[in-house]
């Protein structure tokens, strides 16, 4: 393997660094067929597209035949294409996220050689791609892996755009793609796509004293761009629901940052074991980054200083997500490209001996979660789950060992004063860690997926019959029995939707006797809890699957 800080060029160079690329696809891409869909975000987010690709509607989102207005169609757009494509089946439905994260990958590398020279921008993507929190969610169907890569490709577009080095026809090309980028990133996940980055510009303008970056914005061409690529979209569906504005733009950008209205308040503290642990093997490494690159990037007259934007980016994520009202650990997401370009960087310019004292911290953690590991079962609450994380407990062993493995290989590769296979080594363990980490957790799928209940009941789904949702919905149940349900006494989420269509919901116990009595044949899930109460109601069931959490009834 050629050393990173050598230029970019060679057919041997090249042939190994492809030789890496693909082996680290396979790590990349091999397990998202694997693993069964976890309840909530990888149900809801894998059935809003097959609903699209069934009902033929790809300009209305709708979850359990209701109209979601939570987010953008980006995401449901490229996973009903790949339902299309390749047909509905887990990997698809987690494709989106692993291909933005892998391309994620390749553009920090390109940004990163561009910036910061060849040996920064590898450095970057092997940093990137090892890092714990991105490599996890990279590999859950979410929204937020897709929004990351189209703002960090808006980001990337910008600084690139306002290299003093480059043609003008170049830098406009570069604006043009940000503009473009951030975008996608609107139709990704909402404003954050251009709020987000705008303040940060904001904040970098106003840190350096440099107001000449708004000047070379290209504002005409790249609003246009900009609203060529989003409003279409937002036309179609405000034409078609007219409720739209107020549910999208004030609810879900206001009222969801500003209070606590959706039951994910955590206290401003929230991130900082997510920060330290979503960025291992790299953590002491970040800190050590983030303070040379505050001490080494001081205000440098009127060229464009992209090591400070991407400082101010990273701070400026952390902290607003802090003081939202609505917390997930992946909202961080935003943060790591930029810190991987800046660590990128800082790796490039050390030697090894400094860089052996940022990891060898790690070490005393790996032994630690190698030891912790055989514990896992402890955790457990029920029989169920004791059997479950006892199985888990193997996996997590597995990846600690890798773990562990990779990060001894580094350091005495890095006492050899071999910094190239010493970052490769550790990354490739970490990401290693997490496939088996993640894939591991399939072992206790029984309690946060309903593909078991699907499995039973399949042979008494009908076309004809009717399925009702009491008292809760099962979110990944819909995608697996590739069917919706009628929700009685139960709306939460959809509790918007249930408000412009109630006809498609019947909400309380009586109500549902009443019907339940009138059809030749039906289903019904429910809690446990709440098939007592059913039959105390005199309502004729026979169960047809039970569990420790749920009950399927069918019409005797």
């Amino acid at each position: 393997m050629e050393p990173l800080n050598k230029p970019c060029t060679g057919a041997t160079a090249s042939r190994h660094w492809l030789w890496l690329l693909l082996a680290v696809a396979v790590i990349w891409f091999g397990n998202i067929e694997y693993r069964k869909l976890i309840k909530p975000d990888e149900g809801r987010y894998a059935e809003i597209p097959r609903e699209m690709v069934a009902s033929g509607d790809w300009v209305t989102p709708r979850l359990n035949n209701l109209k979601y207005f939570e987010k953008p169609p980006l995401q449901y757009w490229a996973t009903a294409t790949a339902y299309t494509v390749f047909g509905e089946h887990q990997w698809t439905s987690r494709l989106w996220a692993a291909l933005t994260g892998f391309a994620g990958l390749l553009l920090v590398w390109h940004a990163g050689a561009r910036l910061f020279g060849c040996a920064a921008g590898r450095y970057a993507a092997v940093l990137l791609g090892g890092s714990l929190l991105y490599a996890l969610m990279a590999h859950i169907n979410t929204l937020d892996m897709g929004v990351t890569f189209f703002i960090t490709l808006g980001i990337a577009g910008l600084l690139l755009g306002q290299q003093a080095g480059s043609d003008a026809r170049t830098r406009r090309n570069w604006m043009y793609l940000a503009w473009a980028a951030l975008g996608l990133a609107v139709l990704s996940k909402g404003l954050m796509g251009l709020v987000l980055p705008g303040a940060a510009l904001f904040l970098y303008s106003v840190a350096q004293r440099d107001i000449a970056v708004w000047r070379r914005m290209h504002w005409g061409a790249g609003l246009l761009l900009f609203l060529l690529v989003t409003a279409p979209w937002f036309y179609l569906v405000m034409k078609a629901n007219p409720e739209f504005f107020g549910r999208f733009f004030i609810y879900e950008h206001y009222t969801r940052f500003t209070t606590k209205d959706l039951g994910r308040y955590q206290p401003w503290h929230y991130f900082i074991p997510v920060l330290l642990g979503g960025m291992l093997p790299w953590t002491i490494l970040m800190f050590d980054t983030l303070l040379r690159t505050w001490k080494n990037s001081a205000r440098t007259g009127k060229a464009f200083n992209p090591e400070r934007f991407l400082l101010i980016w990273a701070v400026f994520i952390y902290v607003f997500f802090s003081v939202s009202g609505s917390k997930l650990p992946s909202y961080l997401l935003p943060m790591f490209p930029a810190l991987a370009l800046l660590m990128g960087k800082q790796v490039a310019e050390m030697n090894a001996r400094r860089l052996f004292w940022l990891i060898v911290p790690i070490l005393p953690l790996a032994v630690l979660a190698l030891g912790l590991a055989p514990f896992t079962a402890r955790l457990a609450d029920t029989p169920l789950q004791v059997q479950m994380y006892g199985e888990y407990a193997n996996w997590l062993a597995a990846a600690a060992l890798i773990w562990l493995l990779g990060t001894v290989s580094a350091l005495v590769l890095l006492r050899r004063d071999n910094k190239t296979l010493a970052v490769l080594a550790l990354a490739l363990s970490s990401l290693l860690a997490a496939q088996i980490g993640t894939s591991g957790y399939n072992t206790i799928a029984k309690e946060r997926s309903a593909y078991l209940i699907a499995d039973a009941i399949r042979p008494y789904v009908k076309a004809d019959v009717p399925l009702y949702s009491v008292a809760n919905y099962e979110q990944t149940l819909p995608f697996y029995l590739k069917r919706t349900f009628t929700l009685v006494q139960y709306q939460d989420e959809m509790a918007f939707g249930i408000m412009q269509e109630p006809q498609r919901w019947i909400p309380d116990i009586a109500s549902f006797a009443k019907v339940w009595q009138a059809q030749p044949a039906a289903l019904a899930i429910m809690p446990v809890y709440i098939y007592p109460q059913l039959k105390n109601a005199g309502l004729a069931m026979k169960i047809i699957y039970e569990d420790t959490q749920h009950i399927v009834v069918s019409k005797p």
